[in-house]
């Protein structure tokens, strides 16, 4: 399926006015002009443009070595393909923590350099003066609790979070704080789908969940998960729509096949 010609923006106000309503939010990421191009056509409210470009575009182990200048490129070329999704960027990994002045600096470049509609950063109480600052400059910010993989050092798994009752009011506490400093979303990351449900209920701005159950007010995968394109992850919160690791390796093996025979390119082929 796909949106009709009279495109309609999804803004900020529109993911509220949607909560309000029960419609469902739908987000993927995306890192590239020609899968942005895809998306945003097949209808998709929101994309994010994630620092998990670090794992899935780069081949790093974890999220933290992408740099802003990276994430401002990949943003810059989702931009270009967009015209109904909302675009958020995530800030990366010592682009915002623990110094609220540098945060602004880094989420101005995004919008400036990329033309992004949004920044996303991890953390509650810990990164309120970042999040305050950046707000003051007019610039929207999701939020994102429960697994923040820049912590995964801290961490040390990704294992679900907020199990135990200390970390689940906190993560309460942090998402309605969240809340009334101005975000205008948030994701909720590997909680419990109990406790999912209970956060989504006590807020009027949105939620959007992985691996935290039907009852976030919006999902989100990561493009290249849903589509098959990576192997090894296999989290249980991931549904797989297609095995294009498998398709695509068949495809390029028939080509070498092809070309080695001669097979391609044939007459009709050639000039």
């Amino acid at each position: 399926m796909s949106v009709n010609k009279e495109v309609k923006r999804i803004t900020t106000h529109v993911l509220q006015a949607m909560k309000a309503k029960g419609e469902k939010i739908s987000m993927l990421t995306a890192y590239d002009y020609s899968m942005a191009r895809i998306i945003d056509e097949a209808g998709v409210d929101v994309i994010l443009v994630g620092d998990s470009a670090s794992n899935v575009m780069a081949g790093h182990e974890t999220t933290l070595p992408i740099t802003l200048d990276q994430m401002i490129y990949h943003a810059s070329s989702v931009i270009r393909a967009v015209k109904r999704a909302l675009v958020v960027v995530d800030l990366p990994f010592g682009s915002y923590q623990g110094n609220s002045k540098l945060a602004l600096e880094s989420a101005i470049r995004i919008m400036k350099e990329s033309g992004a509609h949004a920044v996303k950063l991890e953390g509650g109480a810990e990164v309120v003066e970042s999040i305050k600052r950046i707000l003051s400059a007019g610039v929207p910010v999701m939020g994102h609790l429960g697994l923040t993989p820049q912590s995964i050092y801290k961490f040390g798994t990704y294992t679900v979070r907020a199990k135990e009752e200390a970390e689940a009011q906190k993560l309460r506490e942090d998402a309605l704080l969240l809340q009334e400093i101005g975000c205008f979303s948030m994701v909720l990351e590997k909680i419990p789908a109990n406790l999912a449900k209970a956060v989504s209920e006590s807020l009027y701005i949105p939620t959007i969940g992985i691996g935290a159950g039907a009852d976030a007010d919006g999902q989100v995968l990561v493009i290249h998960d849903l589509l098959g394109l990576t192997k090894d992850f296999q989290p249980r919160f991931l549904r797989r729509y297609m095995d294009l690791f498998e398709g695509i390796k068949g495809a390029v093996g028939q080509y070498i096949k092809d070309v080695k025979t001669t097979d391609f390119p044939n007459e009709k082929e050639q000039y």
